[in-house]
């Protein structure tokens, strides 16, 4: 597997972004928070509250002081605002089991709030430099092109998939491994027009070698936005994180006309702990 190594760390290192999650000077809190805030959401969207987070919680225990409320507040447009009250939740952990300290062990990581398998492989690896298959979207999809002959993986990570990964993770330097072949799926091996003409494996990969052929497996889900209840919960956190204070049920009536999916998506916002009512009133949590 040199042969697929060699040239896409040696890619990575010419061509990686210059991002303040990475590097030496990046601490393992930054590194956990760039992985809640980046999932599902691009790296152009996260840059500007990746640094106002850091610069008002540069620690798990300055975020754990504040208020629930204050860290959706501070996620603003990012979406899906629950990953705010988990790595809330999660910082709030690490001070109470960990002494206010990011935990090194995967183990430990996968036994906070809001953190899964691959947020703690990432975290693990990143930080701390340890060995273990980061399987996010951009590396499934170069792995699946590039040794397994497919244009996409599965819906979900198979048995399989996470043994391929795990084999190919190199005993000398395992996280510049795991994040060349992230960056390459996120600036070269994208999910539409891949850029094959500058990849720095193309003659290694199994997908290109066998002319590209179209992807043939189950329909893959799209991303709609435009009317749906996510639209709808996004319009109404909008109103609650821009009022310093609550709000009458009134302005949040008004901000989506259709009465039936607004109450459905206002009950899944309390639901998930993100809206709270008192006295008909209603706020982000405390």
């Amino acid at each position: 597997m040199d042969a697929l190594r060699r040239p896409l760390v040696e890619w990575y290192a010419e061509h990686a972004r210059e991002l303040p999650w990475r590097g030496a000077g990046a601490t393992p809190w930054a590194v956990m928070v760039s992985e809640f805030m980046l999932q599902q959401t691009p790296v152009a969207r996260v840059l500007p509250v990746f640094a106002s987070w850091l610069e008002t919680w540069p620690t798990p225990g300055d975020l754990a002081d504040a208020p629930s409320g204050e860290a959706v507040r501070a996620w603003g447009r990012l979406g899906y605002p629950r990953r705010a009250l988990r790595l809330h939740a999660a910082a709030t952990a690490i001070v109470k089991r960990h002494g206010g300290e990011v935990p090194a062990a995967y183990d430990d990581l996968i036994a906070l709030p809001g953190v899964g398998d691959y947020t703690a492989s990432a975290i693990a690896s990143f930080a701390f430099g340890d060995s273990h298959a980061v399987l996010d979207t951009n590396v499934r999809r170069v792995l699946a092109r590039a040794v397994s002959g497919v244009e996409f993986p599965a819906s979900s990570v198979t048995r399989a998939e996470r043994g391929l990964a795990e084999s190919l993770v190199p005993d000398v330097d395992p996280a510049t491994w795991a994040i060349a072949v992230m960056e390459l799926g996120a600036l070269v091996c994208t999910a539409a027009n891949p850029k094959c003409a500058v990849c720095p494996v193309s003659g290694q990969c199994a997908w290109n070698q066998a002319g590209r052929p179209a992807y043939d497996g189950p329909p893959r889900r799209g991303q709609a936005w435009a009317g749906t209840d996510r639209q709808v919960r996004g319009r109404l956190m909008a109103v609650l994180r821009d009022s310093p204070g609550s709000v009458a049920k009134a302005r949040l009536d008004a901000a989506w006309p259709e009465d039936t999916q607004r109450e459905r998506a206002l009950k899944s916002l309390q639901a998930d702990g993100l809206v709270v009512e008192r006295q008909g009133r209603y706020a982000l949590p405390d």
